[in-house]
C-alpha cells in the first residue's frame, strides 16, 4: 500500500503578490479596480470635506440624551444604567465561558475597550454618566473574568439567567412591585428600540419553533394551522401588521381589553411577523436532518418528543444559525415602522428632534447618527452570529 506523502506547505504570500494575483490579475481586472478605486476616493473625500467643515454635528451633541433615553423621567435615570449594567455584566460572562480557552485580551475584548474609552472623552456626556459607563465597563470586565473561570457544568443556567435578568429589566424600566411606575408613553429613543427588539426576539424564537413543528405535525389540525398562520403572514408587510395590532385589534377585543397598551400591541404585531419567517427558516434546518437520525433515536427507546427536544431540533437550529440572526438583525431593524403609529423609538424621537425650530434641516447628521447605532447593534449580532459558527463548526 502506497502512502501518499502529505502536500508541501503553501509559501506565505506578500500583500503585493496578493494585490496583483487579486485586483490586477488581467486587464478588464485592472480597469475595474481602477474605476472603483477612484469612486470610493471621491466619496470618500467628498464625505470628509462635509463631516469636517460644512456638517453641524451640534444637533447630536445637544440632543443626546433624547437618542438614547428619550423622554424617560431623569430623576430615574439611575433604572436604565442598573438594566444596562445587569446585561453587559451577563454579556461579559457568557462571553468569557465561551472563550474560555482562548487568550485573555483578545482582538474583541481590546476592540471593545476601545469604543468604551473613545464613548467616555468623544461624547458629550455629564459627569455622572461617565462614572456609569466606567462602572458598567469595569462589571463587563469582572464578568469577562469570572465566566473564564466557569466549569463546563454551568452551560445551563446560562439561559434561566438571561431570562431573570429579561424580568428584572421589564421591572427596572416598567416600575411597579414598590418601584414607581414609569407610563410606556415616555419610553423613547434607543431605550425604546431596544424593548421592542427584545422582546420581539426573545417571543418570535420559541413561537417559530412551535409553528415549524407544527407544519411537520402528523396531526392534519396543528399542521393546517401551522400551515395556514405562516402563509397568510408572509403574505402581508409588516406595516400592514402593525397597523392591524395597532387600530384594528382593539375593536376586536372585549371592552376591558381595548385600552390594552400600545407599546404591547406593536412588540404583538413584531412577535406575529417574525415568527413566520423564523418557522420557515428553523423548518429547512428540521428538513435537513437525515432520517437515520429519527429511526437510531426511536431504537434507543426515546419517544418522539424526546427526539425532537433532544435529537433532531439542536442540530436543525444549529445549522440555520446564520438565517436565524439575520431575522434577528431585520425585526432589529424593522422597529423603526413604529415611528409611523406615533411611538418615539429612536427614529421616531429623531423626527421630533428635527421639528424642533434651531435644527430644521439637519436631516443628514441626525440620520447619519442613528444609521451608525443601527450599524453597531447589527454588526454585533453579526460578529457574534460568526464567532457561534465557528465555535460549532456549521460551515463543515
Amino acid at each position: 500500500m502506497q502512502i501518499q506523502s502529505p502536500a508541501p506547505p503553501t509559501p506565505p504570500t506578500s500583500p503585493l503578490n496578493w494585490v496583483q494575483k487579486n485586483l490586477f490579475s488581467t486587464w478588464y481586472n485592472s480597469i475595474l479596480t481602477i474605476v472603483c478605486l477612484a469612486i470610493i476616493i471621491w466619496v470618500l473625500s467628498s464625505f470628509v470635506s462635509w463631516a469636517l467643515t460644512a456638517a453641524q454635528w451640534g444637533v447630536v451633541g445637544a440632543n443626546l440624551r433624547l437618542f438614547f433615553v428619550g423622554r424617560f423621567p431623569p430623576e430615574l435615570y439611575w433604572r436604565v444604567w442598573t438594566a444596562l449594567g445587569l446585561i453587559i455584566g451577563l454579556a461579559g460572562i457568557c462571553w468569557g465561558y465561551i472563550v474560555r480557552q482562548s487568550p485573555l485580551f483578545s482582538r474583541t475584548i481590546l476592540f471593545a475597550l476601545g469604543v468604551i474609552v473613545a464613548a467616555v472623552i468623544l461624547l458629550p456626556l455629564e459627569l455622572s454618566a461617565r462614572l456609569w459607563i466606567l462602572a458598567i465597563a469595569i462589571v463587563a470586565l469582572i464578568g469577562y473574568g469570572v465566566g473564564r473561570t466557569l466549569p463546563p457544568s454551568i452551560s445551563p443556567w446560562l439561559t434561566p439567567a438571561w431570562g431573570l435578568v429579561f424580568i428584572v429589566n421589564i421591572w427596572l424600566i416598567g416600575g411597579g412591585l414598590g418601584l414607581t411606575s414609569v407610563p410606556t408613553n415616555v419610553w423613547s429613543g434607543l431605550l425604546l428600540t431596544l424593548i421592542a427588539a427584545i422582546c420581539g426576539i426573545v417571543l418570535s424564537f420559541p413561537f417559530g419553533i412551535l409553528l415549524a413543528l407544527g407544519r411537520q405535525s402528523s396531526l392534519p389540525v396543528v399542521r393546517i394551522f401551522a400551515i395556514l398562520y405562516i402563509e397568510v403572514i408572509r403574505g402581508l408587510p409588516l406595516i400592514g401588521i402593525l397597523f392591524l395590532a395597532q387600530v384594528m385589534l382593539p375593536l376586536f377585543l372585549p371592552p376591558y381589553f381595548r385600552n390594552l397598551d400600545r407599546v404591547l400591541r406593536a412588540i404583538a404585531g413584531l412577535v406575529l411577523f417574525s415568527a413566520a419567517y423564523l418557522a420557515e427558516n428553523i423548518r429547512g434546518g428540521l428538513q435537513a436532518i437525515p432520517r437515520g437520525q429519527y429511526e437510531a433515536a426511536k431504537a434507543l427507546g426515546l419517544n418522539s418528543p424526546l427526539v425532537v427536544l433532544l435529537i433532531v431540533l439542536p442540530q436543525a437550529l444549529r445549522a440555520v444559525i446564520p438565517a436565524i440572526v439575520g431575522q434577528f438583525i431585520g425585526l432589529f431593524k424593522d422597529t423603526s415602522l413604529l415611528a409611523l403609529f406615533g411611538l418615539l423609538e429612536l427614529t421616531g424621537i429623531s423626527r421630533s428632534i428635527l421639528a424642533q425650530p434651531q435644527f430644521l434641516g439637519r436631516y443628514a447628521e441626525v440620520y447619519l447618527f442613528i444609521g451608525l447605532i443601527y450599524w453597531l447593534f447589527c454588526y454585533g449580532m453579526s460578529t457574534a452570529s460568526r464567532y457561534l459558527e465557528r465555535k460549532l463548526n456549521v460551515s463543515n
